[in-house]
């Protein structure tokens, strides 16, 4: 079962939208017991990251997707701040994340570029994974950005004045910082090869 989960932070219609125009069956996931059978997990999210993990805490799905994802390895996608939650700590609103990747997620420089950033800007893909897609360009909404410490990490980049970690890979866990939703063909093909991927893969 292909689950979205379904939280007051979150977009998820919308990507529900996107994965149903690709001919896949959905569900919108707002309880533990629905996880549990999930093939492919997404994280879609808008918003602030302090907001994200209140609803995750709030839904009491946090030790349900540990479990699911880090210890039954199954495959996960998070969507802008679906990835920013990922790792340890975000400078928005102070805001302790999920941890499952070292690093932090800071603000963009506003003396250097326009904050948010928002739009279409170029990403290359400096990783092979299971999910093969080329470079092209993905539609952006952010004023924070991820700092991996670990560059085995970094599954894409882009630049925004300086060089940014577009998307990151891990094992089964998947993360995007653009919105792949919101990015036409390209996006809509990086989501028909994650949700096309099997246990074997």
């Amino acid at each position: 079962m292909i689950s979205i989960i379904d939280y007051k932070a979150g977009n998820a219609p919308s990507v529900a939208h996107a994965v149903s125009h690709l001919g896949y069956d959905a569900s919108l996931v707002r309880n533990r017991q629905d996880l549990e059978s999930s093939t492919h997990i997404i994280l879609p999210g808008v918003g602030s990251a302090k907001a994200t993990m209140n609803s995750l805490h709030e839904l009491d799905l946090i030790k349900t997707l540990e479990d699911i994802v880090l210890r039954k390895k199954v495959y996960f996608l998070g969507i802008c701040i679906g990835m920013q939650v990922l790792f340890q700590h975000s400078e928005e609103e102070n805001t302790s994340c999920l941890g499952w990747l070292s690093g932090n997620v800071v603000k963009y420089n506003a003396s250097d570029v326009r904050v948010p950033q928002m739009g279409w800007n170029k990403v290359r893909f400096v990783k092979n994974t299971p999910i093969d897609i080329s470079d092209d360009y993905f539609y952006f909404v952010n004023s924070y950005y991820a700092v991996p410490e670990n560059d085995f990490d970094v599954w894409a980049v882009a630049d925004y004045n300086d060089p940014f970690t577009a998307a990151v890979n891990k094992s089964n866990i998947f993360a995007t910082q653009f919105h792949v939703e919101k990015s036409g063909k390209a996006g809509l093909a990086l989501l028909d090869n994650y949700l096309s991927m099997t246990v074997r893969d």
